[in-house]
């Protein structure tokens, strides 16, 4: 994969749905990188897609959800089920996360956080993204798009030269560890108390 294709920040994507919607389909692809993955290179595999889901899911959560609420038909009810269903994910998540990718339960459980990331994924897409373009300009679509662009370059899903401890420090540890740092970065980046 080229840099720009799995670097949030450097796709060319300026609609925050088309960006939100390309990530989705980077993260299908990650998921197939892991399962076709073996040894020492699936638990890499593994901690790359977690850091991808952890930056993509938090941004959302900062930027895309509460805009929703406010401007979707039934705003709450509809990012009030995609927080559900991410905190199913989430569980599972850090269940995979402590028990590593040489237990025996791995690829069970690979296939279960799949179904539920892309059926969350599917969800978004239907009920959130689709009313989200109808009931907003291009222009705040672009600026939703470039908030979420700049808050995941805050927190890269891999090191880019000359931030590489930053990176470390921020994308290491438990899934929710890792999250919780995105979000202060985010909300750092935007300028919002925690």
């Amino acid at each position: 994969m080229t840099e720009h294709r799995t670097v949030p920040e450097l796709m060319e994507e300026n609609d925050v749905v088309d960006l939100l919607i390309r990530q989705h389909a980077l993260i299908r692809d990650m998921f197939d990188e892991v399962e076709k993955a073996s040894g020492a290179e699936r638990g890499e595999a593994f901690q790359r897609l977690v850091r991808m889901l952890a930056v993509h899911e938090t941004a959302e959560e900062e930027i895309v959800h509460p805009y929703a609420r406010r401007k979707l038909e039934g705003g709450d009810a509809v990012v009030d089920d995609r927080l559900a269903e991410e905190h199913e994910a989430k569980k599972l998540l850090m269940e995979m996360d402590k028990a590593g990718p040489e237990d025996s339960r791995f690829m069970t459980n690979l296939a279960v956080l799949r179904a539920s990331v892309l059926a969350h994924a599917r969800s978004e897409e239907r009920y959130e993204f689709t009313q989200l373009r109808a009931r907003t300009s291009q222009t705040e679509r672009r600026a939703m798009a470039a908030g979420l662009k700049a808050a995941e370059a805050m927190a890269p899903t891999h090191p880019h030269p000359g931030v590489e401890s930053a990176t470390k420090n921020l994308l290491i540890g438990t899934p929710v560890a890792m999250m919780d740092r995105v979000r202060d970065a985010i909300r750092n980046a935007m300028g919002k108390d925690g």
